[in-house]
């Protein structure tokens, strides 16, 4: 992982992107009773950012990362569930979207 400008904010070291990142296929839970609001059919990935990258982009960060997010050109469909959890609708696959999601990290914090 090459992202210089983040891991210098970091105030431990990192040496796996799920500590900063959770990306998840989105599927239909049949065993469960709760309505999916981010429909697999329409978003196919699940984007969390963890806690840890919360503090270090801050709220003001946050709002931009979204937008940039939103507007990402592998993002088909884009649905903001919560601050730190959205559903993507990409061809991607997952490494790429961490890749994405880190590089315009890297790119607001610098």
């Amino acid at each position: 992982m090459n992202y210089p400008q983040l891991f210098s904010k970091l105030s431990e070291e990192v040496d796996e992107v799920r500590y900063l990142v959770v990306v998840d296929k989105n599927f239909n839970d049949v065993d469960s009773d709760e309505f999916d609001a981010i429909d697999p059919e329409d978003y196919n990935y699940l984007v969390y950012i963890t806690q840890r990258l919360q503090d270090i982009m801050g709220e003001g960060i946050m709002v931009e990362f979204i937008k940039k997010l939103e507007s990402h050109k592998d993002v088909a469909l884009f649905y903001l569930s919560e601050i730190d959890l959205y559903g993507i609708q990409t061809d991607l696959e997952d490494e790429a979207i961490e890749i994405m999601v880190l590089d315009i990290v890297e790119s607001l914090v610098a």
